[in-house]
C-alpha cells in the first residue's frame, strides 16, 4: 500500500511541476501569438494616431493609398502602405480588392477617433513610450535602483491625452459632485492645490470655470510645468500658477492650512514617499476642507487582480514606469497596484478624519476618494 501511495504521490508532483499537458500548451501558444498580432495593432493604432492616420479616416470614405497619405497632411505613402498592411491583417481597416480602397468602419472609428466619446488609440501609445526604457528596467532588475523621470519621453503628453479623457471629460459632471459642496464653494473663491499635476490640464480647467478660485498645480517635471505655464498665459488666467517642486518632503515642508482642496489624478502611488505627501496634503487643508483623490482601482493581491479588466496592463505600466521612478528618487517603489487595503490605512495614518471611496461609470480604471479632515 505505501509504494502504491508513493506513486501515486509521484505522479501527482509530475503533474504539478512538469509534466505539461498537449491541450494546454497549444492553447497557450495559440493565445501568445495571437497577442503577438495585437501587440503589433496596438503599435500600429499608436503610430495612427500620431500621425492623424486615424481622423483622415474617420468618415468611412473609401480610399487609396495616395489619397491617404494626402488627407493626413502629405505623408510619405510608402509608410502609409506599410502601415495598412498591419491594419488590415488586424482587421481595423478594411480593404475592397476590387477598387483597391480603405475604409474605416464606423464602429471602429467610434473608438480610435475624435467621432467616439472616448479614443482607445490614445491609449495604445503608451506601450511605445514604455518599451523605450527596456533596456534600463532590465537593468533594474539585475542591479535594482529606479529610471528617473526625464528618461520617458512623450508620457507626460500622453498622460495629458489620457486624463483629457478619463479626468477632464468627467470632472465638472461626476468628479467635482463626488463632494457636493465643491461647485458651489469653488464658484464663491477658494484655494486650490494640484499635486502631481503633470501638464495641469484639470487644474487650467477649473481655472477657466472658476475665476473666483485660486490653483496652484506642483510637479516634478520641468517640461511639464513649462507646457502648464504657457498654457496658463495663451489663456489669459490669472489664478492659476504652476511650480516646479520636488514633493517627497511634503510632510514638512507643506504648509499648515493653506488649501481648501486639494487634488490628485494617479499621482499618489509614483511618489518617493506617499505617506508622507499624503501626510502632507492633510497638513495643508485649512477645517473643512476636502483631499479629492483618483488613483488605481487593485485589490491589493495578485490572485484578486487578474479579474481587473486592465490588470495585466496596469501591472506591466507599474513595473515599467510607477515603480522605477519612485525607486530613482530613492522612495519606496509602491507601484500602481498598491490597492485599497494600503490606500485606505495610508490615508488613515495621515490623519484623515473621514474617507469615502467611489467608481464612476466612465472609469474602468480608477477609484475616487473624497477625503475630508473633520
Amino acid at each position: 500500500m505505501d509504494q502504491l501511495a508513493s506513486a501515486a504521490d509521484e505522479r501527482t508532483d509530475a503533474a504539478v511541476i512538469g509534466e505539461p499537458s498537449a491541450a494546454r500548451a497549444a492553447a497557450f501558444e495559440e493565445r501568445f501569438v495571437a497577442a503577438l498580432n495585437e501587440a503589433g495593432m496596438l503599435l500600429m493604432a499608436s503610430i495612427g494616431h500620431r500621425t492623424g492616420l486615424f481622423e483622415a479616416l474617420r468618415d468611412g470614405a473609401p480610399v487609396t493609398i495616395a489619397e491617404l497619405a494626402a488627407r493626413a497632411g502629405g505623408l510619405d505613402e510608402r509608410y502609409v502602405r506599410e502601415w495598412l498592411g498591419a491594419m488590415v491583417a488586424s482587421r481595423v481597416v478594411e480593404l475592397d480588392m476590387s477598387t483597391q480602397r480603405y475604409r474605416l468602419p464606423a464602429e471602429h472609428a467610434l473608438a480610435l477617433t475624435s467621432r467616439g466619446a472616448a479614443n482607445l488609440a490614445v491609449f495604445a501609445q503608451y506601450v511605445p513610450v514604455l518599451g523605450a526604457v527596456e533596456d534600463d528596467i532590465v537593468e533594474c532588475f539585475r542591479r535594482g535602483g529606479g529610471v528617473p523621470y526625464s528618461r520617458y519621453a512623450r508620457f507626460h503628453e500622453v498622460m495629458a491625452e489620457d486624463s483629457a479623457q478619463t479626468v477632464l471629460a468627467a470632472l465638472f459632471d461626476a468628479i467635482l459632485p463626488l463632494a457636493p459642496e465643491l461647485p458651489a464653494r469653488l464658484e464663491n473663491g477658494i484655494a486650490v492645490m494640484d499635486a502631481g499635476c503633470g501638464r495641469g490640464r484639470a487644474l487650467l480647467a477649473m481655472a477657466e470655470r472658476y475665476p473666483a478660485s485660486q490653483f496652484v498645480g506642483y510637479d516634478l517635471s520641468p517640461a511639464a510645468i513649462d507646457w502648464a505655464r504657457a498654457a496658463a498665459a495663451r489663456a489669459g488666467l490669472a489664478n492659476v500658477s504652476f511650480v516646479q517642486r520636488d514633493l517627497s518632503d511634503f510632510a514638512t515642508s507643506a504648509e499648515p492650512g493653506r488649501f481648501d482642496l486639494i487634488t490628485t489624478f494617479d499621482a499618489i502611488h509614483d511618489q518617493a514617499d506617499p505617506l508622507g505627501l499624503l501626510t502632507g496634503i492633510r497638513r495643508s487643508l485649512k477645517p473643512g476642507g476636502v483631499y479629492l483623490a483618483q488613483d488605481i482601482r487593485s485589490s491589493g493581491n495578485h490572485h484578486d487582480d487578474r479579474e481587473h479588466p486592465l490588470g495585466a496592463f496596469l501591472y506591466a505600466t507599474s513595473c515599467m514606469h510607477c515603480t522605477p521612478v519612485s525607486l530613482a528618487q530613492g522612495g519606496q517603489g509602491l507601484g500602481a497596484m498598491w490597492g485599497r487595503p494600503l490606500a485606505a490605512e495610508y490615508l488613515g495614518r495621515a490623519g484623515f478624519a473621514s474617507v469615502e471611496r467611489h467608481e464612476l461609470d466612465h472609469d474602468i480604471q480608477n477609484d475616487f476618494y473624497i477625503c475630508r479632515v473633520g
